[in-house]
């Protein structure tokens, strides 16, 4: 049984998490950097309440197991077949400039090639739950935007598998037949499990439609489905997140759909809290003054660069303008599946612990900043309708605000510089008027 002193630590992370999402969401910004902020207090960086971390690990890996296996059964196939050419073509296109870019910056730092591709992984994900919890509070997510984001960030999550295997090559520097035996394996699954589920009414699955009878039993199910899929996609050696995904995907298109996403939905949210929790943890602000140089070059990356690389992107797939910029900005962080890709590039010795906690910094900090773009999002949501607003329009409305901020502090320090040496001069020579007075 729990003692005192066992449940007050638990009390008071709980108490400050709560404390830090409604703070957050008082500031119009999304909980779940209020509860990285709750990590950042608590951990080593803090207070240091927190010890435990490895029991917290596990319980975030659950969490994004099960938003992964919620996406999936919240998935309009239907919708997805629509947008999945611009979903797959941008994936490709992201991780692409993504190498481009970190090769030109690794080609002069010296940086091995499976370093370069291992960053180049890590920084081209963006964070689905983050994305996803942006487009809810600004009404996008049953959009025409808000379903390609929803594809692009399905096709990332995806993508990790054949990115994990082809860091295992890299890292190996051997061809390996089972390795894309794997890839062509998972991609191959998931495209017949689309088309089989997308012409077809709904699937009844009559035995586990009796367990859905009992309320009480509804949750235990939706977590059997879960996890057991994603242990039996592990033991494939594939992703234990492809396996959630697809078991969501499978039941969000059966019978059981209406009432398990309700009974899981809760499950998912505190799970959820814990991984953002984790990721607030992981912020060492030592290591992060240590290597700021770095750490603010790999920032510059995501947020400029990722943003301006995606929205190239959707001109050349002809999106218009306010939607494209839409997009890139919400898809403007490091995701959740860069802590897994990190750790197995720890595995395979191709970058070292500090090397790991400094991609850690990276995608905490970037998940921090990103919901900082709200007020510009907000604008922009309320102007994709228009079509065929040019570019310059679409930034006026998104950052106009900001801009004629900076123009006015310009302007203000521009008429008070001239003025400062015509003022000195006054002074210098009003001893001297005083004394010729004398």
């Amino acid at each position: 049984m729990l003692s005192n002193h066992e449940l007050l630590p638990l009390a008071i992370v709980v108490l400050v998490a709560l404390s830090c999402g409604l703070l957050l969401t008082r500031l119009r910004q999304p909980a779940v950097v209020g509860y990285i902020v709750a990590g950042l207090v608590l951990g080593p960086s803090g207070f240091e309440l927190v010890e435990n971390e490895e029991s917290i690990g596990l319980l975030a890996e659950l969490g994004v197991l099960l938003l992964l296996f919620v996406i999936g059964m919240e998935l309009s196939l239907r919708a997805f077949r629509r947008i999945w050419k611009i979903a797959v073509t941008t994936v490709l296109l992201q991780t692409g400039g993504a190498l481009l870019m970190v090769w030109l910056i690794g080609h002069q730092l010296g940086w091995p090639v499976t370093a370069v591709m291992l960053l180049a992984f890590v920084l081209a994900l963006s964070s689905t739950a983050v994305a996803v919890k942006m487009l809810e509070d600004i009404g996008e997510l049953r959009t025409r935007t808000g379903r390609i984001t929803v594809g692009i960030l399905i096709a990332q999550d995806l993508a990790v598998v054949p990115m994990i295997l082809l860091v295992d090559l890299a890292a190996i520097g051997s061809f390996d037949v089972m390795a894309v035996g794997r890839i062509v394996l998972s991609v191959g699954l998931l495209l017949a499990l689309i088309l089989f589920l997308s012409r077809r009414q709904r699937l009844t699955i009559p035995f586990l439609g009796e367990a859905q009878k009992h309320s009480d039993l509804t949750p235990l199910l939706g977590l059997v489905c879960c996890f057991g899929a994603a242990t039996i996609s592990a033991l494939l050696g594939l992703s234990p997140a492809y396996g959630a995904f697809l078991a969501g995907l499978t039941i969000g298109n059966s019978n059981l759909r209406v009432g398990m996403l309700d009974m899981v939905m809760p499950i998912q949210s505190v799970l959820m809290m814990v991984f953002f929790l984790s990721v607030g943890l992981l912020i060492d602000l030592s290591l992060i003054w240590n290597n700021l140089g770095i750490i603010l070059l790999m920032l510059l990356i995501v947020t400029v660069g990722k943003t301006a690389i995606n929205l190239a992107i959707f001109a050349a797939l002809r999106l218009p303008w306010a939607q494209g910029l839409l997009a890139a900005l919400i898809l403007a962080q490091v995701g959740e599946f860069s802590f897994l890709l990190g750790n197995v590039g720890l595995q395979r010795e191709i970058i070292s612990i500090d090397e790991f906690r400094i991609i850690l910094s990276v995608t905490a900090l970037s998940l921090v900043i990103s919901p900082l773009y709200m007020n510009a999002i907000r604008r922009l949501s309320r102007a994709a309708s228009f079509q065929r607003a040019s570019i310059k329009y679409v930034l006026r409305i998104a950052f106009g605000r900001e801009a004629d901020t900076v123009s006015r502090a310009v302007r203000r320090v521009a008429a008070i510089r001239p003025g400062l040496p015509r003022r000195l001069r006054n002074a210098s020579r009003a001893p001297a008027d005083d004394n010729a007075a004398d």
